[in-house]
């Protein structure tokens, strides 16, 4: 993996569970957490919260590598710096 990294928590926007500690590269927001770069995955890898079942991505192949698409609205993160 090359350039910069910076892990930011991944939680739900419906109960505040911790879903994913992820390494996040670039500046923008979060659209796709490439599994590769998931370092911690609270959901077991079903794309759901495991505390509320509430479905926050959908699995897609994005640059021909597996991808959870996050649907809006549905998460919140920390550690993500805003302009």
């Amino acid at each position: 993996m090359s350039g910069k990294f910076r892990t930011i928590s991944i939680y739900c926007a419906k109960c505040s569970a911790l879903l994913y500690k992820y390494h996040k590269g670039g500046t923008g927001g979060l659209v796709k957490c490439f599994l590769d770069l998931i370092v911690e995955d609270n959901t077991h890898g079903d794309m759901r919260c495991p505390k509320c079942r509430q479905e926050f991505a959908r699995l897609r192949i994005i640059q021909n590598k597996p991808a959870h698409k996050i649907i809006q609205g549905k998460v919140f993160t920390k550690g993500m710096t805003r302009k």
